[in-house]
């Protein structure tokens, strides 16, 4: 029996249920997959994305066109952390796999029209998720050094011409090496490790890598000298300033001497904690804060290098290539929190002093991004980015798979063979899921001027003869080996895709009642402004 509260709670709610909720998120999931299909692909174009406060970005990247975009249904929110995700953990397949979770959305709401129940939607699909992922395992091939720098190279496909993609490509594979070590038995890249610094005015080709962390700091004393050779750091999450008193209070002097006795206190105590960290034995000092002048003076005399107003995350990336442990009072500071650096160097752009230190743990890279304009400046960084995500991913993984839309394809072929032999309405949710596979090499076809119907019968005779390496190269216009043609993708990124795109589609079928609230929150009545109970 419903009560009067619950009547009263659903009346301020607009509710849609059933199949009307699912069209609704199908066709929010649908609107969202067109926002990035045209991106696509070798010809995907470009989306000029225009911020509040009037910022321009041009892009061609997924990723960065859904986290910009200002988005409300709560469905195309699902789909957009999914994408976030997907780039997380692979580094590309980022708009693949919206286009894909939108598809097996259409798909299966036509199966449910015809009067297929959603869970056997749901168990077909998750049987088919399956039954790719095993095939893809099966059609992947070992990557070669050179495979890797093809692998990147085709994630940054229609992003930036081919000379400043290769460029970023080689910069990437080059990071993910100097970066990978092994892990309880695994081997293992970070690319957050890398730093980024823009010097603008040069061409985006002669962006570099540079070993070590570079930050554009010089250090808080000119004698202050360099370690070429090493020493140990301690970092600290503060700073070293005369303290202030927590309250906010007055003190009436009555006598001259009580203020050079308070200054006299105050420089004592920055003494006892320069002492303290003088007695760790460090060379050098970097500290998130401000380091009073008194103390700059103290420690010259000490020996030891000091930078200052470090931000956070810079001195996050110091800790994790030094091994220190970050301090957040220089009286706690022990021997056992310094972690060790093999060279401090400082060296100039455009006029800026820059630290640069490479620290004794694996990683600890930067690169001086390069451009004519803030604009390629930023497009050069986000390529960055996406190359050495999928970079990093082959380190771990170094799998590899046929791009141009063969993996889509050979999957989509390899379903519908075994689709028969699944019995029940199941075997019509696999066909489905073949179908949305298709969608990718029919939009990579589409986007570049291609028939999509055409192409991709094309190319399902092309593998029955040829294998499931035959895909489609955009160039040309040909259905050919992706491997000789230098179109390859790792395995990892079709991986998360698929099982991403799956898990997405089936969380939107599961819901079938929708309430919005028509009001927002607010205290509610029992509870008065004082925060005493009211009636009840």
């Amino acid at each position: 029996m419903v009560t009067q509260e619950h009547e009263s709670l659903l009346s301020e709610t607009e509710r849609s249920q059933g199949r009307v909720a699912l069209r609704n998120n199908v066709a929010a999931a649908s609107a969202l997959a067109d926002a990035v299909r045209s991106t696509l692909g070798p010809k995907g174009l470009d989306k000029m994305l225009v911020s509040g406060e009037g910022g321009v970005t041009v892009t061609n990247d997924g990723v960065t066109v859904l986290e910009t975009a200002q988005v409300e249904h709560p469905t195309a929110k699902m789909l957009i952390a999914q994408s976030s995700a997907q780039d997380r953990e692979a580094g590309d397949g980022t708009t693949s796999t919206v286009i894909l979770t939108a598809e097996l959305l259409q798909n299966a709401l036509e199966l449910i029209e015809m009067g297929v129940h959603p869970t056997l939607v749901e168990k077909g699909y998750r049987l088919a998720s399956k039954e790719a992922m095993n095939h893809l395992q099966e059609i992947s091939r070992e990557a070669t050094e050179e495979d890797s720098l093809r692998s990147v190279m085709t994630s940054l496909s229609g992003k930036s011409d081919e000379g400043v993609r290769r460029h970023l490509s080689q910069l990437a594979v080059s990071a993910a090496t100097a970066l990978a070590t092994e892990i309880n038995g695994k081997i293992e890249a970070d690319p957050t490790l890398v730093k980024k610094v823009n010097d603008g005015g040069r061409p985006s080709t002669e962006s570099e890598l540079v070993s070590g962390l570079v930050i554009a700091k010089e250090p808080i004393h000119p004698e202050m000298e360099m370690f070429p050779d090493g020493g140990k750091i301690l970092i600290l999450d503060g700073g070293i300033s005369r303290r202030k008193p927590d309250l906010d209070i007055s003190l009436k002097v009555t006598d001259i001497g009580m203020t050079s006795a308070l200054n006299a206190q105050e420089l004592e105590d920055i003494k006892n904690r320069v002492d303290v960290i003088t007695a760790t034995g460090c060379n050098l000092l970097c500290a998130r804060d401000g380091i009073d002048d008194d103390a700059r003076g103290m420690l010259l005399d000490a020996g030891i290098t000091a930078y200052r107003r470090i931000e956070k995350p810079d001195l996050e990336l110091l800790a994790r290539t030094t091994g220190a442990l970050v301090v957040h009072e220089p009286t706690l500071a022990k021997r056992e929190d310094l972690g060790n650096f093999t060279s401090l160097n400082t060296q100039t752009w455009n006029d800026v002093s820059q630290m640069q230190l490479i620290g004794s743990e694996k990683g600890g890279l930067t690169l001086v991004v390069r451009g004519t304009t803030k604009t390629r400046i930023d497009e050069v960084s986000r390529g960055f980015d996406d190359a050495s995500g999928v970079a990093c991913g082959l380190v771990r993984d170094p799998r590899i798979l046929p791009g141009g839309g063969a993996t889509q394809m050979a999957l989509a072929r390899h379903l519908r063979k075994i689709a028969p032999t699944v019995p029940g309405r199941e075997q019509l949710a696999i066909e489905a899921f073949s179908g949305a596979l298709e969608s990718i090499p029919r939009i990579l076809a589409e986007n570049a001027g291609l028939s999509p119907l055409d192409e991709v019968l094309r190319l399902n005779a092309a593998q029955e003869k040829g294998g499931d390496w035959i895909g489609l190269n955009m160039y040309s216009g040909e259905t050919e080996s992706m491997y000789d043609a230098g179109i390859i993708e790792p395995l990892a990124v079709s991986l998360n895709a698929i099982s991403g795109a799956m898990e997405a589609a089936v969380s939107v079928l599961r819901i079938d009642d929708v309430l919005w609230a028509n009001q927002d929150p607010s205290i509610p009545d029992w509870e008065k402004a004082d925060g005493s109970a009211g009636e009840t």
